[in-house]
């Protein structure tokens, strides 16, 4: 077969229906709240470990919601639980229980 010298590039696009959902399914059922999210980033720009890490709860929960889960134990790890994220969401997320929650089923799914 002849050459032309450029090759097909693999797909970039996300495919949402092979990530792994228990996880998310998990979560929003130990705390429902996070589904009143609108993602309007008062928690990123309030959160103390944000200011001095690359942490981001509103990336985090994003990615928890399409259910990827890659790198989520170790960026989580940077969260305080202060508490200034719950304090200014107008939705009324219950963030700390989600934070805590998400590490207890990183436990429990890890296993």
């Amino acid at each position: 077969m002849k050459t032309f010298g450029y090759t097909i590039s693999p797909d970039r696009q996300i495919d949402y229906d092979r990530n792994n959902k228990m996880f998310r399914d998990y979560l929003v059922q130990s705390e429902p709240t996070i589904l009143r999210c609108i993602a309007c980033g008062s928690c990123t720009a309030t959160c103390s470990a944000g200011h001095f890490t690359n942490f981001n709860i509103r990336r985090l929960h994003t990615l928890l919601l399409r259910g990827e889960t890659k790198g989520i134990k170790k960026e989580i790890e940077k969260c305080m639980l202060c508490g200034k994220c719950q304090l200014v969401c107008p939705r009324g997320v219950n963030l700390r229980n989600c934070i805590l929650e998400i590490h207890h089923s990183l436990e429990k799914f890890e296993k």
